[in-house]
């Protein structure tokens, strides 16, 4: 899975990875729908730390599409209702 750090640029996850990245999502729209922005924002720190650790930087010319993106860790609770709309930031991996 590729995955883009706004503001970084993109790496390539693997699935376990991608399974932390979810269960870290999962807590952040639960933060944002009980409002608590430093909870969200902690959880936004802790994924885009979770891809920089345990991905591999793609490089700043390769145009692969981002199956999932991570935002800013200063995202506005409005901007991350926008955001999480549907399934989320990180897409649920097949079963």
């Amino acid at each position: 899975m590729i995955v883009r750090v706004m503001g970084e640029g993109q790496y390539q996850i693997d699935d376990e990875v991608a399974k932390g990245l979810n269960e870290l999502d999962e807590q952040a729209a639960d933060a944002l729908e009980a409002g608590d922005a430093e909870r969200l924002s902690e959880l936004l720190r802790r994924m885009a730390e979770q891809v920089r650790t345990n991905g591999a930087r793609l490089a700043d010319d390769d145009l692969s599409p981002s199956e999932a993106i991570v935002p800013p860790d200063d995202l506005s609770l409005d901007e991350a209702r926008e955001l999480f709309e549907g399934e989320g930031l990180i897409p649920d991996l097949p079963a």
